[in-house]
């Protein structure tokens, strides 16, 4: 038997703390401790990992808090467009979807991607169709919306307009949350969903989808989901390359996050973040930002959540 183990990240670039109510933080905090709680329920019964990011994750899309599912990044049309992919780390099977609209909670449409073994990564309206074909529960576009993001693009495109050009927080441009997980047969899986970035141009897909971009699970090496700007963890294959400095490298899942993060992605001059968990003991999350909202329950069944510099144990996970 394998120690258990699970993380996850609710985004880079976390808002400046004045930004945000105390009772906001603390709930976003609390939200975090239902995401993984629901993921360890799986874990502590003896399920796979794959299905412990999956609860994880739905707990996250369905929280207003977080730039994926309720409360996505808005389109500069003012539209919601879902990614979201999850990977089996001991068969390296794994399920995306991209472009959807009305898909309650996109991790559980890759996962039926997954399981459907024909294919990787579906788009759009025959992704949205293939999850109601599935009995995934299908919403009215609207119900992604939330008022702080529709303040985000108004100032986004109000600043555009006006050639002020004042800078967006990291918060402001992206989000995305996502989970790793070991189960106690010693599986790895990962997992991430996200919105995009706020006023992105429509029909844009991000790093959240590709698998070995910003997700990648591999038994016996690592799972990682990744936040930060898509485009350039596109470019990198950043997931699979943390993978690659660990099997190939020879580097622990320590030196090679750090490495990714704060020397390869950081050359770009973005935001980068990312949830890590090896063969062997507790998950990391490295980040370059202001904060990250994170949150990993590690070998010892202790629960650990940040938002900044600060991570709160807040005890036993429980049963």
């Amino acid at each position: 038997m394998h120690p258990i183990s699970l993380g996850l990240h609710g985004g880079c670039g976390t808002l400046e703390r004045h930004l945000q109510s105390e009772a906001d933080w603390a709930e976003a905090r609390a939200h975090i401790v239902d995401a993984l709680r629901a993921g360890w329920r799986v874990l502590r019964a003896g399920g796979a990992a794959v299905d412990a990011v999956q609860a994880t994750v739905v707990v996250m899309e369905d929280s207003p808090h977080f730039n994926a599912g309720h409360g996505a990044a808005l389109t500069e049309d003012a539209q919601h467009e879902l990614d979201a992919s999850i990977m089996d780390g001991a068969t390296l099977a794994a399920g995306a979807v991209c472009l959807l609209r009305r898909t309650r909670n996109p991790v559980l449409a890759a996962r039926a991607v997954l399981d459907s073994g024909r294919a990787v990564l579906l788009a759009g309206e025959a992704a949205d169709a293939f999850a109601e074909r599935q009995g995934l529960t299908m919403v009215d576009p609207g119900y992604f919306t939330t008022q702080r993001r529709v303040d985000a693009l108004r100032r986004l495109q109000q600043s555009a307009a006006t050639g002020a050009l004042l800078p967006a927080s990291e918060a402001e441009k992206h989000g995305t949350v996502g989970a790793v997980a070991r189960d106690a047969q010693g599986h790895l899986a990962a997992a991430t969903s996200t919105g995009g970035f706020n006023n992105k141009p429509a029909g844009r897909v991000g790093d959240s989808p590709i698998i070995g971009a910003g997700t990648y699970a591999r038994d016996g090496v690592c799972a990682v989901s990744c936040t930060g700007q898509g485009e350039v963890f596109i470019r990198r294959v950043a997931a699979h390359d943390l993978a690659a400095r660990m099997a190939y490298g020879g580097q622990t899942l320590e030196d090679a996050a750090r490495t990714l993060v704060f020397d390869t992605l950081s050359s770009h001059h973005i935001g980068a973040g990312l949830v890590a968990l090896g063969a062997t003991g507790s998950p990391i999350a490295p980040y370059n930002t202001l904060g990250m909202y994170r949150g990993w329950i590690d070998t010892d069944g202790q629960l650990f959540v940040g938002t900044h510099q600060t991570v709160h144990a807040m005890g036993p996970a429980g049963a």
